[in-house]
């Protein structure tokens, strides 16, 4: 019986799902996958389920073996460079004068690549930066320039709700984004409070926004002018959550009611 497994790459990093094949694996056991870019080195998130719990919706890549002696010493060998790479091209980086900056290094598990991830505002003439590199470190360099959502994502952190931010926890991709999701949200639209560590809008005001605009619809449309048993008056706010609306009456002042006090004589 076939079963997937999920692997991760990182601490706390995104969960990748791949045939385990006929090997027994255990959380945090240490494995060398097939990945797009080699071998890799990674360990168990999620322990192995038949392929019927958990169906794929692409075909899986394969465990190649278990982490053997060499391989720690070889992924720890890794780590070395990928320090001494991010140090020493900080160093050429000022040197230089380029206007770049450097967040990550990694390395491939088969020591035949080294990419460096930077982030700019805008094009960098990195030719001399890679020469200088090649030299010192004596393997094949890749520079990298990302936005900055994918610094975040790379990077990882925690968000204002507490958990590790969606991009970095399992958002393949990024969405579309935009300040009316908040407006329809009814949230704060200080740029502090409704930006994500990157110092974009968050994801997840993407989350909600549907269910939001399906609530709205029932709602009374603001400045619309409705009847309660307490008078008329215009709508003023929502409160979608709790279905409830605010109405500003005719002298003025201001009262919360519920929107099925409405259903019977809402609009005029």
């Amino acid at each position: 019986m076939k079963k997937v497994v999920g692997i991760t790459f990182k601490p706390s990093g995104k969960v990748y799902d791949f045939d385990c094949g006929a090997f027994v694996l255990n959380r945090d056991d240490c494995v060398i996958v097939q990945t797009e870019k080699g071998l890799g080195f990674g360990t168990v998130a999620l322990p192995p389920v038949p392929f019927d719990e958990r169906p794929p919706c692409k075909p899986l890549k394969k465990v190649f073996r278990l982490a053997g002696e060499k391989d720690f010493l070889q992924r720890n060998k890794n780590i070395e460079t990928e320090k001494k790479g991010h140090s020493y091209c900080l160093k050429c980086i000022k040197e230089l004068g380029l206007n770049m900056n450097l967040f990550s290094v990694e390395k491939s598990f088969d020591s035949s690549k080294l990419t460096f991830f930077f982030t700019s505002d805008g094009r960098v003439d990195f030719r001399q930066l890679v020469k200088m590199l090649v030299k010192e470190l004596g393997a094949r360099v890749e520079m990298r320039q990302v936005g900055i959502r994918n610094q975040a994502k790379m990077c990882g952190g925690i968000g204002r709700c507490g958990r590790a931010i969606c991009c970095s926890a399992f958002l393949e991709k990024f969405g579309h984004v935009s300040i009316r999701m908040a407006k329809e949200q009814n949230l704060s639209l200080n740029p502090t409070k409704i930006s994500g560590l990157c110092g974009r809008l968050m994801c997840c005001l993407k989350f909600e926004y549907e269910t939001y605009l399906a609530l709205k619809k029932k709602f009374p449309k603001i400045d619309k002018t409705v009847k309660t048993s307490d008078g008329k008056g215009k709508v003023v706010r929502h409160n979608v959550i709790s279905s409830r609306i605010t109405i500003r009456r005719e002298d003025g002042q201001e009262m919360e009611t519920t929107f099925d006090k409405l259903e019977n004589e809402r609009n005029l």
